[in-house]
């Protein structure tokens, strides 16, 4: 049974420790919560010690810190990138099965991972970034923190069917509801919406479109929170602007 190191006690050495999960997260290790299921299967140790509880203390500066055996950076600079994810590409970090991800769009050098998912047909938005508080706190569904879409759906729905989609479209997990819905461009096989949500189900705006006879043929993550998409083109990626840090450290700054 693997072995639970003890909590540090209080005094001058604590002032510089925190939560493993949360040190793993800053070193960029994974997300929080992905941290902390790492931490649960006994994957992580500390001074060679096999740590199962998640309110470890731990202090990067003094402590080697492993996963799978493998040591943790003891620290890294934080990285915010983002990218324009075209169709066919997992939002995933890696793919047992070979195929392509977000993570063949970037340099390898950085140690970074998505923030938060996108279906393999879905384009747009995605986030990569070492700061796994703030993808904790961009990626929870607690949060709520707003997406917008565009997307090409079959047809031109009428303003009944947009109305609904406001009200809220009874799905097998519950009540599913767009905040705003605008038709932005009718065409005669197809039509243009765009949507603004703060609920992150599982392919909700398909489902929600699907639900009202007009699917989805084609979708875009245009922003997530204060980020913008803008004009990146598909396939590409940048760096955040220092503005665009800023209001995410405000996001962390929150309570």
């Amino acid at each position: 049974m693997p072995r639970t190191l003890g909590r540090r006690p209080a005094g001058r050495e604590a002032a510089l420790a925190e939560r493993l999960q949360k040190a793993m997260a800053s070193a960029g290790v994974a997300s929080r919560r992905s941290c902390e299921e790492l931490i649960r299967q006994g994957r992580v140790q500390v001074n060679g010690v096999t740590v199962t509880e998640l309110g470890t203390q731990v202090d990067l500066s003094t402590d080697r810190v492993t996963v799978d055996g493998r040591p943790i950076p003891r620290q890294a600079s934080a990285v915010y990138l983002m990218v324009n994810k075209p169709r066919g590409f997992l939002s995933t970090a890696r793919d047992e099965r070979g195929r392509p991800t977000v993570m063949d769009l970037v340099p390898p050098g950085d140690r970074v991972y998505p923030v938060g998912r996108l279906d393999l047909d879905s384009e747009g938005l995605i986030l990569l970034t070492n700061d796994g508080e703030l993808a904790n706190l961009l990626a929870h569904p607690r949060y709520e923190h707003e997406k917008e879409y565009r997307a090409l759906v079959r047809g031109v729905p009428c303003e009944a069917l947009l109305q609904k989609l406001r009200q809220g479209i009874d799905l097998e997990d519950g009540l599913a509801t767009a905040d705003r819905v605008l038709l932005e461009q009718a065409g005669p096989q197809a039509s243009w919406l765009r949507l603004v949500l703060h609920q992150g189900r599982k392919r909700q705006v398909r489902r929600m479109c699907e639900a009202i006879g007009h699917p989805v043929q084609r979708l875009i993550r245009v922003r997530v929170g204060p980020l913008e998409l803008g004009d990146l083109p598909s396939g590409h990626y940048r760096s955040l602007t220092r503005p665009e840090i800023d209001q995410l450290m405000r996001m962390k700054e929150k309570p």
